[in-house]
């Protein structure tokens, strides 16, 4: 794995590369996580137009993320990528534990397919999130999705996606809430 890789520094492209079919599942995964806390809003608008573009190359049947060369080129210290596995490991042995591969239309052409376009939806509602209120179930979903598809289990993939709807029905009132009290302030 990143082992064999050579040097003090790994690119994001050997990253991608040795992740191989399990690369998309990641990304979404690490795209969902800064959106769990509350964060300042161009973060979740940033981290929906990155999940937007993942979910639209999985939609699309892609293989691998294709990713800008410049973001590819860009390296990360070997040690903290070390560290990462460390703190990373635990959390997916004990997610081992209780989850196996189940559900496994998500692993056809068609599923992963589908599940692009219900990752498409998610960053869409992403990018227009209401700060804290709709943001952390939206973060929550995505990172169950990717967590589901990192371990190949339908079961969490679709627990990710009832809260995604849980969180764009949040969205979606807090809208209906600011446009409805913006035309009563005004008559309309």
């Amino acid at each position: 794995m990143l082992a064999s890789q050579e040097g003090e520094r790994l690119t994001v492209g050997d990253i991608v590369a040795v992740l191989r079919d399990r690369a998309f599942a990641l990304l979404v995964v690490l795209l969902g996580l800064p959106n769990c806390l509350p964060m300042p809003p161009p973060i979740p608008l940033v981290c929906g137009l990155l999940l937007l573009l993942v979910a639209v190359q999985i939609a699309l049947g892609m293989s691998s993320p294709w990713l800008p060369r410049s973001l590819l080129g860009r390296s990360i210290a070997r040690r903290d990528v070390e560290r990462a596995v460390k703190r990373a490991v635990p959390v997916l042995q004990r997610l081992e534990r209780w989850s196996r591969p189940r559900m496994s239309v998500f692993e056809t052409a068609l599923g992963m397919r589908g599940m692009g376009v219900a990752l498409l939806t998610l960053a869409l509602a992403l990018i227009v999130a209401a700060p804290v209120i709709g943001q952390i179930p939206l973060g929550l979903a995505v990172c169950l999705v990717g967590l589901g598809l990192v371990e190949r289990d339908g079961i969490v993939v679709m627990v990710g996606l009832s809260l995604g709807l849980i969180g764009v029905a949040l969205n979606a009132g807090f809208a209906y809430a600011i446009v409805s009290g913006v035309m009563s302030l005004f008559h309309l």
